[in-house]
């Protein structure tokens, strides 16, 4: 049996919930692996046979390949999980968080400085009523 899940029709948001985790337990757990330097090295060189020790779904490892945040979220990923391949690639938080907005760097930091992104839009569909 299906949850209801209102969440679900809110333009540009992902909501990490319990199916989500159990989707991408496999890939966050790839994800926390990258604490461990040489684990981290590894993974830098030679990431394809790094990731396939790893039971995640095909669509999973090439995401990571392609460094598509935004599709590990969409499949399971959690984005404090994921801050550890960004961290691993050298990559600040912001940097991470402005290419998942299609935004600069400075774009992004300055919409965070007014009060981050507006509600116009980014409502669900039943609220808008």
């Amino acid at each position: 049996m299906a949850l209801d899940k209102p969440y679900e029709d809110v333009p540009g948001t992902t909501i990490f919930d319990a199916e989500r985790a159990r989707q991408g337990y496999h890939l966050n757990q790839f994800c926390m692996s990258l604490m461990k330097a040489e684990n981290r090295e590894r993974f830098l060189s030679g990431e394809r046979a790094y990731l396939d020790e790893w039971r995640m779904t095909e669509d999973q490892k090439q995401a990571v390949l392609d460094r598509d945040y935004n599709r590990m979220i969409a499949l399971g990923g959690n984005v404090y999980f994921l801050s550890k391949i960004f961290s691993s690639d050298g990559i600040s938080f912001e940097q991470a968080a402005s290419s998942m907005t299609g935004q600069t760097r400075d774009e992004y930091r300055q919409m965070m400085l007014n009060g981050g992104r507006s509600p116009d839009g980014n409502r669900y569909v039943g609220e808008e009523g």
